[in-house]
């Protein structure tokens, strides 16, 4: 089995057309999303359609339910509030009703899916070792997959030892070399690990693979789109910068 997994695509279209187009030559069985397809991007519809068209499994992230009107935006900075009530209002019934039809978590081929974590999928973000830990000791899959933190990642435990970090383009783990693995694939639409790339990772279950990966996609385009929608001008000025 060799899967492909995403995360975090926020409404930002022409990321996610250009993963997809990576995707494409990587030869997988299988494209698995972790969740918020929609929120601070300009084309939520879109992205929606995309993903229930090519995803084999999804699940549904905080940004996701906020716009579906399931979690109170009091809970959301300034900015994600007012991009959530935009997207809300954007949102046609057939992307509605897919994203209505997802859950937080999810099992594939034996590995754990979480939008954010084992220990609360909606909420928590994987960023440090000691997070790491508790949630991998959470899970009981031996891979478990994260999103929700916009960083790509990848922690192993083995006999009680955590190891692991920031995970940048070209990272390749073995899987065989630890007992247990928790692995964010970054975000395709709004990174936030320094590099303005849209991220994906590929699986190889067969051969106990790992690789992370990076593509080029228009960054303009999308400032541009989420400009003549009169969203929040800092949506627009970290996607160049990843951040």
């Amino acid at each position: 089995m060799r899967a492909c997994v995403i995360s975090d695509v926020h409404g930002n279209l022409h990321a996610l057309e250009a993963v997809l187009e990576a995707v494409a030559d990587e030869e997988a069985d299988e494209l698995w999303c972790l969740g918020d397809l929609v929120g601070y991007g300009p084309r939520p519809n879109a992205c929606c359609r995309l993903v229930a068209e090519r995803a084999d499994m999804c699940l549904v992230g905080n940004h996701d339910l906020a716009v579906l009107g399931d979690l109170d935006l009091d809970f959301f900075a300034p900015d994600a509030a007012a991009s959530a009530r935009w997207t809300a209002a954007a949102l046609e019934p057939e992307p509605e009703a897919f994203l209505r039809s997802l859950e937080p978590t999810g099992t594939r081929e034996g590995v754990g899916l979480y939008h954010a974590s084992p220990r609360d999928p909606v909420w928590e973000y994987v960023l440090s070792g000691e997070v790491a830990a508790a949630s991998l000791l959470a899970a009981p899959e031996e891979l478990v997959l994260v999103g929700h933190s916009h960083v790509a990642l990848a922690f192993s435990l083995s006999e009680g030892a955590l190891d692991g970090d920031v995970a940048p383009e070209g990272t390749e783990e073995d899987l065989g070399s630890a007992d247990r693995w928790l692995m964010n694939p970054g975000s395709v639409g709004q990174p936030r690990d320094g590099d303005a790339r849209a991220a994906y990772l590929v699986l190889d279950l067969g051969a106990r693979r790992a690789s992370f990966r990076r593509v080029r996609y228009d960054v303009e385009r999308t400032q541009e789109e989420l400009r003549e929608r009169g969203l929040p001008e800092a949506l627009a000025a970290r996607l160049e910068h990843g951040v």
